[in-house]
């Protein structure tokens, strides 16, 4: 699941970009001054960050400033009322990879936000380090602490979506579809926390006590970034 951050200050639009862009495979975060948005972006990673540039307490501008000169890669869209070229130019060369000028078309910001996540979809490709695991989901080859795990198909579809979203929690829907896509009709309900269960006995030290794969209840599973 993709993880958004929406800074607006304009409550009503802030809901209905939020209500837009919200679904089985994205979650939005929204916030509306730039404090607020400080204090969130401290706390949370996020897949992809929509500023408004105009905000009540600052800019929009100078967070995107302040986060690309700190490292933070993170793909950036500007929201902004002002449609002169010379601040579309300011706006990209703060680091922002697009922005979009108000009004504009919830279709058209679906299209900007769906494009930018593409190219900043992670790729599991090649052997990936995560704490004391080396996954490799092309060539199937798990190994804990250098051991080799055994992983039916089923758990590898599991793991890789839930690493390739570590750090976020992934909903039982989301999960059910896509590691059951093989257009069966029905899914036992326990078909999931089964497989949860098997993909913990074979890697967590303590099954009982996960460190990685952890329940977040009421909603899914997520793992873990720093256990």
């Amino acid at each position: 699941m993709k993880h958004i951050f929406l800074l607006e200050d304009d409550e009503t639009l802030g809901r209905g970009i939020a209500i837009a862009l919200t679904g089985p495979e994205a979650s939005v975060v929204c916030r509306s001054t730039l404090a607020q948005g400080r204090e969130a972006l401290a706390k949370e990673r996020f897949d992809l960050l929509i500023l408004d540039v105009n905000l009540p307490d600052g800019s929009g501008l100078d967070l995107l400033r302040q986060l690309r000169a700190g490292g933070d890669c993170t793909p950036a869209i500007l929201l902004t009322a002002n449609d002169l070229e010379l601040d579309e130019v300011t706006g990209l060369e703060a680091g922002a990879d697009d922005y979009i000028t108000k009004p504009f078309s919830l279709a058209v910001l679906r299209a900007r936000v769906n494009a930018q996540l593409r190219r900043g979809a992670p790729t599991i490709s090649r052997t990936l380090s995560v704490g004391p695991f080396t996954f490799d989901f092309e060539k199937m080859d798990f190994r804990r602490d250098g051991a080799a795990v055994e992983l039916s198909k089923t758990e590898q579809k599991l793991l890789r979506v839930l690493v390739e979203n570590r750090g976020h929690t992934v909903p039982r829907a989301t999960l059910v579809d896509r590691v059951w896509t093989d257009g069966a009709e029905f899914v036992e309900e326990n078909a999931l926390s089964v497989t949860v269960k098997r993909l913990r006995s074979k890697l967590e030290a303590d099954p009982a006590k996960p460190e990685y794969l952890k329940t977040v209840y009421g909603i899914g599973y997520t793992w873990v970034v720093e256990p």
